[in-house]
Parts: structure tokens; C-alpha cells; sequence
């Protein structure tokens, strides 16, 4: 069920909105707290600070529109370009325009949402996994760690995990943040989940100490990856 939300006066359906209407729409719908947050973040002014459930049910109720997605892509406004990545049609764009789109990305809350939406959504996405981890554009990296942490959990066969546990014993320390993130949780789901290689893969975690001191909420489980790999472990034993 989509959750009710004030939504522009319309004399037809809501998901024939203009770009213009559906601008003005989530600008009805800016949160404060959400901006302070986002800029916080790193996120420029270029935003008007939506919840995410909202940016959800605006999606749902527009229903995918390519053109409109486009025009909102376009925007680079935060708020904008994740809407687009809910009404866009993967199959629809080749993965030579998703490169070029990741690789105009500035934030990575834009290329998370992006990731889970469309790019793991296209039936291509493995043929430019492992050529996305080389890049030296940090977002197209993150987002190829991130396909490659998804065969990770999904479809391990044909992966060579003690390579890859070399490959970010050797890279992560000095990898871009942003990049640094999505080998992070590569490196723990290893861990989780081949208990063969639990102790190597906590060993590379200490000897990186990467996000050892990241601030977590209480009752939140650390990304510091030797605790999180022994967090989950430990309650799958």
C-alpha cells in the first residue's frame, strides 16, 4: 500500500505530472532535518531534503515514465535523480548510458539507489563487473564492488574469493572512501559467509582499520569489518 501523502492538485492522474509539477512536488515535501542531514553529508544545495519513503510513494504513484525520468536525471538535484532511479525502465537504457550516468554521479547516496534500482535490475550488469572494480572514477569503482559483493551473496560459484580477499588486502587501504565503502562489504560478506575464511578476512580488517572508529547508533552493528563479520557470524552459530 502506498502511504498517503499531500500531493499537487491535478485535474488529471497524478502520473501524467510534468517535470515542472513533480519539482514542485518534492519541493512541497523538503524536510529540514533531511537537508541538515545530506549536507552533513557532503550533498551541495542543489536539494530540497525528501524523506526517502516519501521519494518511494511519489514513485509508486507516478509509475515509470523514461521521458520524465530522464528530465529529472538531468535536474541534478539529490531528491530529483533518486525518483528518477524508481520510475526509470532498466532494460531500456544500454549499459554504456548507465556507465556514462554513474560516472556523473557526485553523491553516493544517488549511486546506491541508482545501484538497487537499475543497475543490478540489467541483465548486463556482469559483463562490466569486474571492469567497474578498475575504475578510476570512484563511483563506477563503487558500484563495481558492490556487483561483485551481490555475487558474493547470491551466486558465489565462479568467484574466486581468496583472490578477491588479496585483491582489497592490497587496494582497500588506500581505495577512495566511497570505493572503500562497498569493498568494506565485500571483504565482511566473505567473511559471514565462508567460515573457511572468516579468520583471513578478519585479519585483513584489522590490518586495514578501515571505518574502525565510525560512529553507530546503539544496538547498530559496527561496519568495522572483524566486528561485523563476528557480530553476524555469531548468530548464525
Amino acid at each position: 500500500m502506498v502511504r498517503s501523502i499531500d500531493v499537487v492538485r491535478l485535474d488529471r492522474p497524478i502520473y501524467d505530472m510534468t517535470y515542472d509539477e513533480v519539482m514542485s512536488q518534492l519541493k512541497a515535501l523538503s524536510n529540514d532535518m533531511i537537508r541538515k542531514h545530506n549536507a552533513k553529508a557532503g550533498v551541495g544545495d542543489n536539494q530540497f531534503g525528501v524523506k526517502m519513503g516519501d521519494i518511494r510513494n511519489l514513485g509508486k504513484l507516478i509509475k515509470p515514465n523514461p521521458e520524465l525520468a530522464a528530465q529529472l536525471w538531468a535536474s541534478n538535484n539529490l531528491d530529483a535523480m533518486m525518483l528518477a532511479t524508481l520510475i526509470m525502465k532498466p532494460k531500456l537504457l544500454t549499459i554504456g548510458e548507465i556507465e556514462q550516468m554513474l560516472a556523473h554521479i557526485s553523491y553516493f547516496q544517488i549511486t546506491d539507489i541508482f545501484g538497487t534500482n537499475v543497475v543490478k535490475m540489467h541483465p548486463d550488469k556482469e559483463s562490466v563487473r569486474e571492469k567497474w572494480m578498475d575504475s578510476t572514477n570512484v563511483m563506477i569503482r563503487r558500484m563495481g564492488w558492490s556487483l561483485t559483493t551481490e555475487r558474493v551473496i547470491k551466486d558465489p560459484s565462479g568467484i574466486d574469493l581468496r583472490g578477491l580477499l588479496n585483491r582489497i588486502e592490497a587496494e582497500m587501504g588506500t581505495a577512495p572512501r566511497d570505493a572503500q565503502w562497498t569493498m568494506n562489504f565485500c571483504l565482511a560478506e566473505i567473511g559471514i559467509r565462508n567460515p573457511d575464511l572468516r579468520a583471513r578476512a578478519i585479519a585483513i580488517g584489522e590490518k586495514i582499520g578501515a571505518f574502525r572508529d565510525y560512529p553507530v547508533s546503539k544496538g547498530c552493528t559496527s561496519p568495522y569489518a572483524p566486528i561485523w563479520i563476528e557480530a553476524i557470524a555469531s548468530r548464525q552459530a
